[in-house]
């Protein structure tokens, strides 16, 4: 059976974000006990940003969506969604990719208070993205001005789909989503929690095909995603 993601949002136009980012302040070491533990019993948050544009280190978040998953499941109710005021004008080019506008963000939260909400959120959670060093850099840099760190083990389902599929394989989200015949109408394609929800349902069948073939720990996903890093830099250091 697919999956079918549904949500009431905006409809946008399609844009691709570029996947080659290198930004060595996320290198660090999964715990061992991490390493160890099994798929299944993993806390995952499965995250997704919108942007005012490409550039990690110049521009600014404008929406972050995420969702919980435990045990191989998602929890309902456990959601995180939120609008965020850039502190300056939101490009018409992003705009037409997110369908975020000015006049949408110019009562939210901005990022000093979003970012600090996500954080919370994300406690304890292995964090999930789709081209996971664009979301984490936005993220990191909030961090570094906030005193805070995301020390969470990190799961890239670009490099996940590389495992499963082949590195000369298509590894957009809505590749993956088509071979995995899980539907993003468009209707929901590049909002944050739309993203996330899409994310996590690719991810949650990845993770089945992982463990079908014998890759039952974060550790040995870990080393299966190290060994496809040309095509995206893994977020947890050896």
């Amino acid at each position: 059976a697919g999956y079918m993601v549904t949500l009431q949002t905006e409809p946008d136009a399609t844009a691709q974000r570029p996947l080659v980012f290198d930004f060595d302040l996320f290198s660090r070491a999964a715990p061992a006990s991490m390493r160890d533990a099994k798929l299944n019993d993993l806390t995952l948050v499965i995250f997704d940003t919108e942007t005012t544009g490409l550039l990690p280190d110049k521009d600014e978040v404008v929406q972050i969506g995420a969702v919980r998953a435990i045990n191989g499941r998602l929890i309902a109710g456990e959601v995180f969604d939120t609008l965020v005021n850039p502190g300056r004008k939101i490009p018409p080019t992003s705009t037409a990719v997110h369908g975020i506008s000015d006049d949408m963000v110019a009562d939210a939260p901005p990022m000093a208070q979003a970012g600090a909400r996500f954080h919370q959120f994300a406690r304890g959670a292995v964090l999930v993205a789709h081209n996971a060093p664009f979301d984490m850099a936005f993220m990191q840099r909030w961090a570094q001005g906030a005193g805070k760190t995301f020390d969470n083990p990190v799961m890239d389902t670009v490099l996940l789909s590389a495992v499963l599929f082949g590195a000369s394989a298509e590894h957009t989200l809505d590749a993956i989503a088509d071979r995995l015949d899980v539907t993003i109408p468009d209707v929901v394609r590049h909002t944050a929690l739309g993203d996330a929800y899409a994310t996590a349902a690719v991810l949650l069948k990845m993770l089945a095909m992982l463990q079908a073939r014998g890759i039952e720990t974060f550790g040995e996903a870990l080393t299966e995603m190290q060994k496809h890093t040309r095509i995206l830099p893994d977020l947890n250091a050896t």
